[in-house]
This record gives C-alpha cells, structure tokens and sequence, in this order.
C-alpha cells in the first residue's frame, strides 16, 4: 500500500510517514475488495471512543456506504466517556451503532472460573489477586467482545474489521483471540502517527483523536502506561531502527521477544519430523 521512505535519521519520521488522502483512497478500495471477496454484505466493528475504531468505521463508512456498516459499543465496567465518544463516532459517519451491555455476561463467567480455579480444580501458579489473575480478568474483556461482534457478523453475514495498527502488533500489544482477532485488519500496516493523520483526514473529532489511547481494561489504564513507552518512540523505532534512546529501543525489544507466540501462527506438531 505505497511505500516509506527506507532512508531516515534515528527518530526523525520527516519523509516516513505517508499521505493521508492517499492512504484513504487505498485502504477504502481495499475494505471494498474484501468484502466482495468474501460475499459479505458488509462490515461489523467495535466502537470503542478511541481513534484506531474511529478511524476504521471512517474508513468503512467511505468504502461501502453507512448503511452496510454495523458498529458495536460494548462497554464492560467502561468509562461513561467511552460510549459517549462511540456514539458521537457513529453519528459523525451516520453508521448504525448497536449497544451490549456485556457486565453481566463478564460477571457470570468471571465467577464460573474462578469458583473452579480457587476450587483447587486447576492447576495454577500464581494466587488469586496477583499480576496473573488480574490480567486474565482483564482479557476476558476483550474476548468477550470478539465473541459478540462474530455473533452479529454470523447473523447478518458480515465480516469483522479489527482495529489493530502495526505499532501493537509489532509488540504484541493485543489479546490473543480477543482484539487481536478479526477477518481484516485495515489498520495494521499503519503506525500510530499515520492512524492520527488519517483518522483527521477522515474528519474524526479532536477528542477522541487527542485522547491518551487505552484498552479500557481497568479503570484508568492506558496503552503507553502499560507499554512502558510512548507510541511516538515505538513509532520512530518501527519508521527509523531506533527510537533515539538505547534502553527504550532495548524495551522494544524485549516486549517483541515475549510476544512473539502472539504474531506467530500457532505451532503444529509434526509427529514423523525432527521438528
């Protein structure tokens, strides 16, 4: 989808990052080809209040018409700020926008695991309200919402669109089988720099092009926070070889390092290889 320019200063993204209305244009078409590929009749996303789904259901919204579209808002225990977002998102491309509320769903099968996990019928390693319990809490979140959004794209025979963008899946900054799936990534060649120039293109509103990005997984989380850099570091890592500081690109790193069983094809055993 159009190439960057391969030859930049470390941390200097002037000449990388590419034109907005060209990116438009090439991720519409491409939206549009997907969808016809499959025999879909349109596309089904979620709206979270946050830029990467605005700029997904802009996109979309231009590829096929709001009427083939079907955003999702799924709050969990969310920020009220959240839906309000989403639903001004939804009013600004004129896409239909369809509220669950999956509390209690997360509520009632939270409380079906951990009565078999606290049960002494799993084998765990780590005690009930440590770092291990409580992000296997929070992922539920997300898989929740995949299952939902896969629900309605059955029903009505329509395929789903993810938000990622590269800069989380280059660093695994996603829940497997949650947000991390989905029939099309339109985001996923895109850093987050070039998300936020589009998502303007588009006409997406400045707060929620300007609001600190979050996964909404716990009360006051945020993507940077739990990365541990900057999307703008990350962003002249991916665009550059270096963010311009040794220990943040060494942090980069090792969080591509631990990820690496979530960007890779699940391993297949083959029982009459070495391998």
């Amino acid at each position: 989808m159009g190439g960057r320019s391969s030859v930049a200063e470390a941390g200097d993204l002037d000449g990388v990052l590419r034109d907005p209305a060209r990116l438009a244009s090439r991720l519409t078409d491409w939206i549009r080809a997907r969808v016809d590929e499959a025999g879909a009749d349109g596309v089904v996303f979620g709206l979270s209040g946050g830029i990467d789904s605005a700029t997904v259901c802009g996109l979309a919204a231009r590829a096929l018409g709001p009427d083939r579209c079907l955003g999702l808002i799924l709050p969990i225990g969310s920020d009220p700020r959240d839906e309000a977002l989403a639903l001004d998102v939804a009013r600004r491309f004129d896409v239909p926008a369809v509220r669950v509320e999956l509390e209690p769903a997360f509520d009632a099968v939270l409380a079906a695991l951990e009565a078999v996990a606290n049960g002494g019928h799993a084998p765990r390693r780590a005690a009930p309200d440590d770092d291990a319990s409580h992000l296997a809490r929070a992922n539920l979140k997300p898989r929740l919402r995949m299952l939902t959004l896969y629900y309605h794209a059955n029903l009505r025979n329509l395929l789903v669109l993810g938000t990622g963008n590269r800069d989380e899946f280059a660093v695994g900054y996603f829940t497997k089988h949650g947000d991390g799936a989905a029939d099309a990534f339109p985001l996923a060649d895109l850093l987050k720099s070039e998300v936020r120039g589009l998502a303007r293109h588009l006409g997406v509103g400045d707060e929620v092009v300007e609001r600190d990005p979050s996964a909404g997984l716990w009360a006051g989380q945020t993507d940077e926070a739990e990365m541990g850099f900057t999307y703008e570091a990350l962003d002249r890592y991916l665009a550059t070889g270096s963010s311009g500081d040794a220990a943040t690109d060494a942090a980069i790193r090792g969080r591509q390092e631990i990820a690496r069983h979530k960007t890779m094809a699940a391993p297949v055993a083959r029982p009459e290889s070495d391998r």
